[in-house]
């Protein structure tokens, strides 16, 4: 059996707490915990249901004497055993919902909630911070309730009034001829209630511009053009909406060695024709620092190496792509004497297998021929 807690320690006054001292904790609870305003927390459900029971409670002042006499123990005594959903709540609240939040009843509000604006934020980062994920911060500008009306847009102290025009309903009607119409209120909008008093902090807008850092955490293996939601980072909902989302967007600056093809990274590497002929072993560059190389012997200008696993993360499986290496041979310059006396040599030999080459495809030609 789960023990209820105390109803002044719900709503954070003392014993001797007057009306006055209830409605406005009672208010700063509504507002928080207000199921609109946290759709799917059930955490914040349960708070927003105890809050009200404790000012239900606490607000009576028969049911504040049984509990201040007998405790819980004595309310369910006297047949009172809290709210059984938000239904009961918003019918037994109506007139304080209109005054916090500005709107009669739970299912108005549900209504008129309207939820906040998404946002989009570009974000660049460097090739290896998308290869290897980051955590950064960004500075946002965004509408958030304001902190002195709490989106209630009166100014503190004071609340909505009904609007004199449509009587709250947000609609006058006129006659024309045999017809009635209907058409929305034009002193407040529709919105069935005004605003005596507007909170000068907002202007009687609810909500405020404000500057927050938000913390970002990069997954390893994001690419320009990769998106992340950051779920409630956008603005705030009005009459109790739930926040927008923020979209990153991603950009990735260029690297000067490594080019990307999805999770692969290619780069290309010079080595001398005397190592493309005799083979080598070099020391080539890789996202987690330099690594040996064997170049075969005969390798050609455009051969391909790889170094397995060595490439970018899947933003799927984890899994690392490999680097490919392109091999380039670059042609040597400003040789000295004996280097250009072995090429002289080198070629001199190459030539001499030509006319052999020939002369035997000469000589099977012409035996084809005689026979």
């Amino acid at each position: 059996m789960t023990t209820k807690r105390d109803y002044y320690e719900i709503l954070g006054v003392n014993r001797n707490a007057n009306e006055s001292d209830l409605k406005a904790s009672y208010r700063k609870l509504a507002l928080k915990y207000h199921p609109d305003r946290n759709p799917g927390d059930k955490e914040a459900e349960e708070n927003f249901k105890e809050a009200s029971e404790a000012y239900e409670v606490l607000r009576n002042p028969q049911k504040r004497n049984i509990y201040d006499q007998f405790g819980h123990q004595g309310l369910e005594g006297s047949g009172f055993s809290g709210f059984s959903n938000f239904d009961d709540i918003f019918s037994s609240f109506g007139g304080i919902f209109e005054e916090f939040f500005g709107f009669s009843s739970g299912r108005r509000s549900r209504s008129r909630t309207q939820r906040g604006a998404d946002l989009r934020y570009d974000l660049t980062l460097s090739f290896m911070e998308a290869a290897f994920g980051t955590e950064t911060e960004i500075n946002l500008e965004k509408m958030e309730i304001c902190s002195s009306c709490e989106g209630t847009k009166c100014k503190p102290g004071t609340h909505l009034d009904t609007c004199s025009q449509c009587n709250g309903t947000g609609q006058v009607s006129r006659n024309q001829g045999f017809f009635t119409v209907r058409t929305t209120c034009y002193q407040c909008n529709g919105n069935g209630q005004i605003i005596p008093h507007p909170c000068t902090d907002c202007k009687g807008t609810g909500q405020t511009r404000v500057s927050k850092k938000v913390a970002v955490k990069i997954p390893a293996g994001v690419d320009s053009g990769s998106r992340l939601r950051l779920t409630g980072e956008g603005e705030a909902g009005t009459y109790g909406g739930p926040h927008g989302d923020l979209y990153v967007f991603i950009y990735v600056e260029p690297h000067d060695f490594f080019e990307r093809d999805n999770t692969d990274v290619i780069c290309q590497v010079n080595i001398s024709f005397v190592q493309a002929a005799l083979g080598d072993t070099i020391e080539v560059p890789t996202l987690n620092g330099n690594k040996q190389l064997k170049i075969k012997k005969g390798s050609q200008p455009g051969d391909l190496f790889r170094f397995r696993g060595e490439g970018i993360p899947s933003l799927r499986s984890g899994r690392r792509g490999d680097e490919i290496i392109q091999i380039l041979i670059k042609t040597p310059t400003n040789l000295n004497k004996k280097q250009e006396a072995l090429l002289k040599d080198f070629a001199k030999i190459e030539r001499n297998k030509i006319p052999n080459k020939l002369k035997n495809i000469l000589k099977s030609g012409f035996d084809k021929a005689s026979n």
